[in-house]
């Protein structure tokens, strides 16, 4: 790797670490591994940043790989979550309803984005998580901005029928 891919690695690992991450929590909603997906997306960022034209392409870049892997290990990690969630829950003591009901609407509020049809369910995270614009999202996405804005208002609507509410913001 030469000085300039350095730099250009560099630059684009302090410009948006940060937000992969935020975009990784909110999917796999585990710190640790959030971390090690972050860590593996600019890996492979690493092995492929000579490909990339500016920092704008890596970057959506680096979200379609990131959003991928942390799809994966959703998937890898479904299976241990639906065993936790058969567990009795405990019964709340005084002070500890608040907790008790965030928790559970954290839950469901993950359980109707994991139902959602995959072009919503990625278009919902990257938009409430990620903190994208539209045009972010087409781009990352390879579609429209009025694609973008659709898939996000379907994804709000089905959340919000599933959760029994008018409207839904999940961040």
């Amino acid at each position: 790797m030469d000085r300039d891919e350095r730099v250009f690695f560099t630059r684009v690992y302090e410009a948006h670490a940060a937000r992969l991450l935020k975009v990784l929590m909110r999917i796999v909603t585990d710190v640790e591994i959030a971390e090690d997906l972050c860590h593996e997306a600019f890996v492979r960022f690493h092995r492929h940043s000579r490909r990339l034209a500016d920092e704008q392409q890596a970057l959506y870049w680096l979200l379609r790989v990131a959003k991928n892997l942390a799809f994966s290990a959703q998937r890898r990690l479904r299976t241990e979550r639906n065993a936790l969630d058969r567990l009795p829950e405990p019964t709340p003591s005084i002070g500890a309803d608040e907790q008790v009901l965030r928790e559970r609407t954290a839950r469901q509020v993950r359980a109707a984005v994991g139902r959602l049809p995959k072009p919503l369910r990625d278009a919902i995270v990257l938009r409430e998580y990620g903190g994208l614009s539209y045009a972010e999202i087409a781009d990352t996405l390879h579609i429209s901005v009025a694609n973008a804005k659709v898939r996000v208002h379907r994804a709000r609507q089905r959340m919000a029928d599933a959760l029994g509410v008018e409207d839904v913001h999940p961040s």
